[in-house]
Formats: structure tokens, C-alpha cells, sequence
């Protein structure tokens, strides 16, 4: 299904966790005012590449290394992490987001379920909570027929900016911006967002660029990444 009009809608573990789900491939497009992931799901037996899922081409590369300026947080600044703990709501001070937040799961297809109101943000329930071990994923729309929606204002975020999260354990995560990064569509980093870390991170993503009317598409996606700073 095409993407709409941005005046009409928008795009926008511990280690059990990683070993139920390591992801061989993510593709994040912009479908139908969501954020639409394809993902294929591997066993960790070590290094691969990636492999292609149906007829979206397949990007090269592997799930045992990331780029530590984009993921890894300060050694120094790295809490005990937390058990796990299904989340309940965002709130991002800095750009105005305050959400409930939806759990996503898969659809048949294989992609990850977009958040279907987009005044609200969605976690990916198959990964890490976020506190947890691991990249924990939420996922936003940028817009909407009625205007701006949750995400609008995602790509404003910059190192240092918090992200609370509160969970179903009545503790409220923060986490600390560690860097956002812009990518075409084509070159999405699927080991940086979901691949294994050692550490409680977070990963907000939602779709940015400029929109293809002729695709009915944005071009690109933001991804913020941060780092679980303790609980508030």
C-alpha cells in the first residue's frame, strides 16, 4: 500500500531475549502513515549476512559489530540494568512527547505492526523492555491527515536530551541521547538498531527526508540512540 500525502498521513535482554531474537533483517519503509519493518529472524550461531526477505533487496552486512560512536554509551555512565519489564509510556521533555505507548508485535508478513493511532508511539514487544539488556525499539509516526504526530519533532533531538520511560514495574527508566543519525531507506543499519549490545540501550525511530509524492514515501528514517542512565 502506498504512502500517503504528508498533508494526509504519515510515516513515520538479557541474553534470552537476544538468543529468541536475532534479527537478520530490518527494512524500515514508510507504509500507510506507519513505520513498517521487515524482519527476518535467525538463531545467534555467530556472524552472517544478512539475508533477503521476499523481494526487498538485501543489504550486506553482520549482527557482531556496531559502531560504537552511534551505539555504545559511556562505559562510565552504564547502571546495573534493569529485569524485565513491559513499558507503559513515553515522555521525551525536550520535544514535547508524552505517549502511551502500544505493543507491536508482527504481521504475517513478517513486518513489524505500525502503530495505528498516530498520536501514540509503539514498543517492539518481541525485544528488550527497555532497561533491560539489549536494544530496546519504539517506533512513531511524523505525521498525520490532522497534522504533526508523536514523532514530529523526533529529528530535533541531540545528545544529552532524556527519554523517560516508565514500566509496568512502576519504575520509570531514563535513558540519555547518545546520537541521531539520518539514513536513505536503502541503507538502513539493522545491526545498529537491533542487533545484540551489552548494554541497556534504546532506539526511537520514525521516518525523516524528504517525502517522494511520485512513491507516496518519505525518503529516509531517523534513529535516535541512547543509553539507559538509571531510574527516576
Amino acid at each position: 500500500m502506498p504512502d500517503a500525502d504528508p498533508a494526509e498521513t504519515g510515516a513515520g535482554g538479557r541474553r534470552r531475549t537476544v538468543r529468541r531474537l536475532l534479527l537478520a533483517l530490518v527494512v524500515v519503509l514508510a507504509l500507510a502513515g506507519g513505520v513498517l519493518i521487515w524482519v527476518g529472524v535467525t538463531r545467534p550461531s555467530g556472524p552472517g549476512s544478512v539475508a533477503s526477505v521476499g523481494s526487498i533487496p538485501a543489504p550486506t552486512t553482520t549482527l557482531s559489530t556496531s559502531d560504537p560512536t552511534t551505539t555504545a554509551p559511556p562505559v562510565s555512565r552504564s547502571p546495573v540494568p534493569l529485569s524485565r519489564s513491559a513499558p507503559v509510556s513515553l515522555r521525551v521533555p525536550s520535544i514535547g512527547v508524552s505517549s502511551s505507548l502500544l505493543s507491536l508485535g508482527l504481521n504475517p508478513d513478517r513486518t513489524v505492526e505500525s502503530p495505528k493511532d498516530f498520536g501514540k508511539a509503539g514498543w517492539y514487544d518481541l525485544g528488550p523492555t527497555p532497561g533491560e539488556v539489549g536494544a530496546s525499539v519504539i517506533l512513531g509516526h511524523i505525521d498525520s491527515y490532522r497534522g504533526p504526530a508523536v514523532f514530529y519533532r523526533l529529528s530535533k533531538l541531540g545528545p544529552g536530551d532524556q527519554i523517560l520511560v516508565l514500566r509496568g514495574d512502576g519504575k520509570t527508566a531514563a535513558f540519555t541521547v547518545d546520537a541521531k543519525r539520518q539514513y536513505p531507506k536503502s541503507g538502513f543499519p539493522a545491526n545498529d538498531v537491533y542487533g545484540a549490545v551489552d548494554y541497556a540501550g534504546l532506539r526511537l525511530v520514525t521516518c525523516g527526508g524528504e517525502f517522494d509524492r511520485a512513491a507516496r514515501s518519505y525518503l529516509d528514517n531517523i534513529v535516535v540512540y541512547a543509553h539507559f542512565t538509571g531510574t527516576t
